[in-house]
């Protein structure tokens, strides 16, 4: 998974710390940060003034695939890379408050921070907004009316941003705003799952051919170990998450996976541990968290320290395990039921739904829904069969992304970014192909939709016939997912098919694009010189100031 950056991504001490000295005076300094994480691909940045950010200078960083404006400020840096750079990042960021605890507000103002994303203008001078809708396709990938469709990178990139922005209001709801704050709970334990998951494979693959076998055990207890206890990291983050204190969190959920349930009979039934699972520890701690505040809201500081952890234990213990265990066990049960019985009884169909319709949701931030999903089909049966089915959306992305290459023989700049996101793109790490250059497209987005929806069909179909296809853990896709395969047939039977179902939607994302991702009128603005695309048009400046907004990436990489 090293090579998911153009630039590569492990890199030697000497160039992470090169990165992230480079990163810092680029968003305000340490003075202007908040908040320091990551996730499997990006840097994630509270902010404290937007307006100290040089949108354009970070991405001109030969490390930077993309930034991403979201709840945090998002840096695309690949997988790899973003857990070497972040902790130098964060080295240098103490460092520089603890030479100037009080250091001087002022800093250089980014064009950027002119003008919002409505107003702004692109990096050629065009405006950066565009008439096209919140969705592809609209006005046929064209701007507004009078005004030529994008034919740079640049200005691609701007048309995305302003597409971003106006995705990020759209999804400013309550409901997304909760799924938000759901993946934030999953995303921080993505690294164990796939490290786990690895070894699990590797293990399994010793098992079968018999080798080694006085390792098989150790390597069992070390794959194991985590998912073991996976409702306890979910339980510490959920109330890290809704408010409350995290080690309270985990304490409820490990009552989750406490042999001692054993002995407890709710319901009518026995209790056995580990029932319920993730949704089981997320719902005690979400209730525990409330409780946690209820408590401090009421009880005498003197007697906190005492009452309030007794109590929220106490109350969140008893209703776990006589109602939480139980009816999240039948939801977890439900879920595992109903997606081998989809899967089993229109595998094609629903494999072609999956994966043609997974990149709009993640355009409409609905996609964090499946993560606690994906989570209880690997807790139950080892695996979740969902994840291989959309990853195809990624594969039919660099299909439409290599046909748009070749139907742009003129345009170098927008071929320059596809040549450099490709090899990204097939480890999985979609962002810089689908918001610098699909989406403000329009139609190729729909068309790379099509090829994920023949290659979500094409796995489905073989679910359906009686060999799943699996992911031991959730996070990498493309061909980054190799190693965490995983089936009820043997491996290489569940490799196969994976393999080709990338190749089909490849092919179809290319033949789809190719054939009906441009309109005549785009291939003749898209091919024409450069140059000419790159006067003021539309109210704009000239200045190459990006929109302010404007990010060029917006999507969790991990999904596709």
């Amino acid at each position: 998974m090293t090579s998911a950056s153009p630039q590569g991504n492990s890199g030697s001490p000497d160039k992470n710390r090169a990165t992230a000295a480079a990163l810092l005076p680029l968003v305000g300094g340490a003075a202007n940060i908040t908040s320091v994480a990551h996730c499997m691909t990006r840097l994630r940045l509270g902010i404290e003034d937007r307006a100290l950010v040089q949108d354009e200078a970070l991405k001109a960083l030969p490390a930077v695939m993309g930034v991403v404006e979201d709840d945090t400020y998002q840096i695309v840096l690949g997988p790899g890379t973003v857990a070497r750079v972040t902790p130098l990042f964060e080295e240098l960021v103490e460092e520089e408050r603890a030479a100037a605890p009080e250091p001087a507000a002022a800093a250089p103002e980014p064009a950027a921070a002119t003008a919002g994303p409505a107003a702004a203008t692109g990096p050629s001078g065009t405006s950066g907004t565009s008439s096209t809708s919140g969705m592809p396709g609209a006005s046929d990938g064209q701007g507004a009316p009078g005004a030529p469709a994008p034919t740079t990178a640049d200005e691609l990139a701007a048309q995305g941003a302003a597409i971003k922005a106006r995705r990020k209001a759209a999804n400013a709801t309550p409901f997304k705003l909760f799924l938000r704050k759901i993946a934030n709970i999953f995303v921080p334990l993505i690294p164990a799952l796939i490290g786990c998951g690895i070894i699990a494979g590797f293990n399994g693959l010793l098992t079968n051919l018999g080798w080694l076998p006085a390792l098989v055990p150790a390597l069992t207890a070390i794959a194991s170990g985590f998912m073991a206890l996976i409702a306890v990291f979910v339980g510490f983050n959920t109330a890290k998450e809704f408010g409350g204190t995290p080690i309270l969190g985990g304490a409820v959920a490990a009552i989750i996976v406490f042999p001692g349930v054993a002995h407890i009979t709710a319901f009518g039934q026995q209790l056995s541990p580990g029932q319920g699972g993730v949704l089981g520890a997320l719902g005690a701690a979400v209730l525990a968290a409330h409780i946690e505040k209820w408590c401090r809201k009421w009880v005498p500081e003197s007697l906190d320290v005492l009452v309030t952890p007794t109590l929220t234990v106490l109350v969140t213990g008893l209703v776990t395990v006589f109602g939480l265990m139980y009816a999240a066990g039948e939801v977890s049960t439900a879920i595992g039921t109903a997606a081998n019985w989809l899967l089993g009884h229109g595998g094609a169909l629903a494999g072609f739904v999956l994966g043609g319709l997974f990149l709009p949701l993640v355009m409409l931030g609905l996609h964090q829904a499946l993560i606690p999903i994906h989570t209880t089909l690997i807790e139950q049966q080892s695996y979740t069969v969902l994840l291989p089915i959309l990853a195809m959306a990624g594969a039919g992305q660099v299909g439409a992304a290599i046909a748009v290459h070749l139907r742009l023989p003129r345009n170098g700049s927008i071929r320059t970014t596809i040549k450099s996101a490709l090899p990204a793109g097939f480890l999985g790490v979609g962002e810089p192909l689908i918001y610098g250059v699909s989406l403000p497209l329009g139609r190729p987005f729909v068309t790379a939709c099509v090829g994920g929806a023949f290659g979500g069909a094409f796995v489905g179909l073989f679910n359906q016939l009686g060999t799943a296809v699996g992911s031991t853990a959730i996070g990498p896709s493309g061909w980054a997912l190799f190693p965490l395969l995983k089936g009820n047939h043997d491996l290489g039977a569940t490799a196969v098919i994976y393999a080709v179902g990338l190749l089909a939607g490849y092919v179809v994302g290319f033949l789809a694009t190719y054939f009906f991702g441009f309109s005549k009128q785009m291939l003749t603005d898209l091919n024409a010189d450069s140059d000419a695309s790159r006067s003021p048009v539309a109210g704009g400046t000239g200045t190459g100031a990006a929109p302010a907004g404007g990010p060029s990436t917006a999507k969790e990489p991990a999904s596709v």
